[in-house]
């Protein structure tokens, strides 16, 4: 196989193929809006300085870019080499890297970070090791014990709690699709990940929708919208610069 020309389109297409939407601020307890797709690296995504963290953590995933860091050169080159093949083999075959085997490979990595997400949640939701996550066990987990009427009575923004709270059960209620209030791996998967599930799509858009509408009368002005994502220079809002970042330039669009 012809990696090494493979691997250069590679680095060259990471550059210019960056993916996702600005991640927005995150909740009260750490846990970040969930509508976009998980993100592929928490490095900025700052080719212009050489720092290419990102695109290392994108092309490989997080655990496994940690692993080459402690490689050397040579045992580097030689994995590189096995993964651009594999790539290839489950493309076309012809020698070279696509734009597509290279999109179904970064997919197929955040596939795999998304499984690791879910099974660290699952060691931390499942307290009672039943093999199932029951809303009161998540709940627990999540915002700690409280007795029926004193929820966040300890807490200073108790009516914010109490918000994330009843917004969580609404959604765990949707992933829950035998109704029994118990999760399996998939209903927790759809619980963390529902951007994920098309079952997931109008719960997303109520949450998303919720989150931009900052006067609470039912629709998202341009302002709201705007505002979400500022503050953006007059070239990053350009559609057609293809390399704008939004956000703080942490992402960008394809």
């Amino acid at each position: 196989m012809m990696w090494r020309a493979s691997l250069l389109l590679l680095l060259l297409l990471l550059r210019h193929g960056a993916q996702g939407k600005p991640s927005p601020d995150a909740g009260p307890h750490g846990q970040g809006r969930v509508h976009q797709a998980a993100p592929l690296s928490d490095a900025p995504h700052d080719d212009s300085h050489g720092n290419f963290q990102y695109d290392h953590e994108a092309f490989l995933g997080r655990e496994v870019a940690k692993e080459f860091d402690q490689l050397t050169p040579e045992e580097s080159q030689a994995r590189l080499g096995r993964i651009v093949d594999r790539m290839d083999r489950a493309g076309d075959g012809d020698g070279w890297v696509s734009l597509a085997e290279l999109r179904a490979w970064i997919a197929h990595t955040q596939q795999r970070h998304i499984r690791d997400s879910v099974s660290a949640a699952w060691d931390t939701y499942d307290t009672d090791r039943d093999g199932r996550v029951g809303w009161e066990e998540l709940r627990n987990a999540t915002y700690g014990h409280y007795a029926p009427g004193e929820e966040f009575h300890d807490v200073e923004d108790a009516e914010t709690y109490k918000k994330m709270l009843a917004r969580d059960e609404r959604r765990f209620r949707v992933a829950d699709q035998d109704g029994d209030s118990m999760a399996t791996r998939e209903e927790l998967t759809a619980f963390l990940h529902p951007e994920e599930f098309p079952h997931m799509r109008d719960i997303v858009i109520a949450e998303t929708l919720e989150d931009l509408d900052r006067n609470k009368d039912g629709y998202v002005q341009v302002e709201e919208y705007i505002g979400e994502w500022a503050p953006i220079s007059p070239r990053d809002a350009c559609p057609l610069s293809g390399m704008g970042s939004i956000g703080g330039g942490s992402q960008r669009y394809i």
